[in-house]
């Protein structure tokens, strides 16, 4: 459970903003991503220290400060269940982060439990007390990984829906053979890598899913890591010519231009993606920041002194 714990710490920083979006729908409009995120992990231990009892939590989680599109700060608690079984404490122990941070900052704060068990009976919500006509009801946001549609998950384009799918996976661990297990974890890698996300993301994903889904069998572990860089060489070479192209076309031309003056630079850069790529007149015009008939006479023909 710690590794799981560290995994979850890990993904949530590299990932936070997909998180937002992933839970919710106008994300964009409420926060301020540009402005980036505090992670305030000090500050949560200091509220619940490790060593106290039982009941309360051995490894803390998250608790993130965000900026809203009006100027104003909003704390997001963000709690990881990470166990694989019920807690019957977990309901309280949700209410206490939220009094405590309530207490120590007095600022609004927006509470996610993700569970990760496979306990289909349990699915905490909310912790509510009474007594003598005294009445007490917290809610907070609540996600059984376990609940989610996984076509739906498969065909998002939320980075986040990745973390899910691989929860799920996971999960399924306890029921099905290593080898299957490989299959299925193969699989995952597969459509994570067909996505179009940032490589940063693509990294702490696929780091991710090698840490979490474990096989007990260490062949399968060499194996897939064979069949990943067989898959990432494939990738590279279809998905990552454009970037190539782009790449040499900058060398051949846009830097020599920097030398040679600004027409030169740019007859040779838009000359270099006319005999490196596929990309039509209209594209290579907007990527080399000219003219589409400057990039339709050199097409033609057209010498630099024709140009000038």
């Amino acid at each position: 459970m710690k590794r799981d714990d560290s995994l979850w710490k890990a993904i949530l920083e590299d990932l936070f903003d997909d998180f937002l979006r992933f839970f919710i729908s106008d994300a964009n409009d409420i926060f301020d991503m540009e402005r980036g995120f505090e992670f305030l992990d000090k500050e949560l231990e200091q509220l619940f220290p490790t060593n106290v009892d039982e009941f309360f939590p051995k490894y803390v989680d998250k608790l993130v400060k965000v900026f809203t599109r009006n100027g104003t700060e909003e704390w997001i608690l963000v709690h990881i269940e990470v166990q694989g079984s019920k807690d019957e404490h977990f309901s309280e122990r949700m209410f206490s982060y939220f009094y405590r941070i309530l207490d120590k900052y007095q600022k609004p704060i927006s509470a996610f439990a993700i569970l990760t068990d496979s306990n289909k009976k349990f699915h905490p919500t909310h912790y509510e007390r009474s007594f003598l006509g005294t009445k007490l009801r917290y809610d907070f946001n609540s996600c059984k990984i376990l609940e989610l549609n996984e076509q739906q998950l498969s065909e998002s384009n939320n980075p986040f829906a990745l973390v899910a799918l691989t929860v799920r996976v996971a999960i399924k661990k306890r029921k099905i053979k290593e080898n299957e297990l490989f299959e299925l974890k193969l699989d995952l890698a597969r459509l994570l890598l067909s996505k179009q996300f940032s490589k940063e993301k693509i990294r702490a994903l696929m780091n991710f899913l090698k840490l979490y889904i474990r096989f007990g069998n260490e062949e399968l572990v060499t194996k897939f890591e064979e069949e990943i860089t067989i898959i990432t060489n494939k990738t590279k070479q279809t998905m990552g010519i454009e970037e190539f192209v782009l790449e040499r076309a900058k060398r051949m031309g846009k830097l020599e231009g920097k030398l040679e003056g600004k027409l030169e630079g740019n007859f040779n850069f838009v000359t270099s993606l006319l005999q490196n790529s596929d990309f039509d007149e209209a594209k290579i015009a907007f990527i080399a920041s000219v003219p589409v008939d400057f990039v339709k006479r050199i097409k033609e023909g057209a010498t630099l002194n024709d140009l000038k």
